[in-house]
């Protein structure tokens, strides 16, 4: 009877953003690790952990460690771009959409004082300020896209390239323990 059946494995558990569980599902493949289960992340509503197991006796394991952590900075660069797209959008509607606010308490203050001019002057760029955010926030949002998505998309085939990578050393060591 055989007793070297028997493997020993080392975990880690990891907090992905939703968007990203599959990346990582695939990804965590090319470094040997298996899926042992995900659950809710709590405090986090837009998270969930990722545990993962491999074998402890891995072959290459300090190279597809050092692989794992390009893996999982990639990733994070991706998220980092993804988020910039929405950022200057909502600080300018934001922006614009206070202002607006600010026209329209100058304009109630105007009419509460009598004074009816003044009113209707500052109640239009208030109703300007309240309706331009949303397309304001639109158009800037889908000319950072158009800058952002090639960057995304290098930082995509980076990840792969990696994963690639990892999943080289693994199959060299199939081959090696085969033999």
């Amino acid at each position: 009877m055989d007793d070297n059946n028997f493997v020993g494995y080392e975990y880690h558990d990891v907090s992905v953003k939703r968007s990203m569980a599959a990346v990582y599902a695939d990804g965590y493949e090319n470094f040997g690790w298996q899926m042992a289960g995900t659950a809710e992340s709590p405090g986090k509503i837009d998270s969930i952990s990722m545990k993962f197991k491999r074998d402890r006796k891995i072959r290459n394991k300090a190279e597809l460690t050092r692989l794992q952590r390009n893996f999982d900075a990639c990733v994070s660069e991706i998220l980092s771009l993804e988020s910039s797209k929405y950022v200057k959008a909502s600080v300018a509607a934001y922006a614009v959409g206070i202002a607006g606010t600010a026209f329209m308490a100058g304009s109630v203050f105007s009419i509460t004082a009598g004074m009816l001019i003044p009113c209707i002057v500052l109640a239009i760029p208030a109703f300007t300020g309240w309706v331009l955010p949303y397309f304001l926030y639109r158009g800037i949002m889908k000319k950072k896209a158009a800058q952002i998505t090639p960057l995304i998309d290098q930082k995509y085939d980076e990840l792969y390239t990696v994963c690639e990578k990892a999943n080289g050393l693994l199959d060299n060591a199939k081959n090696e323990k085969q033999n």
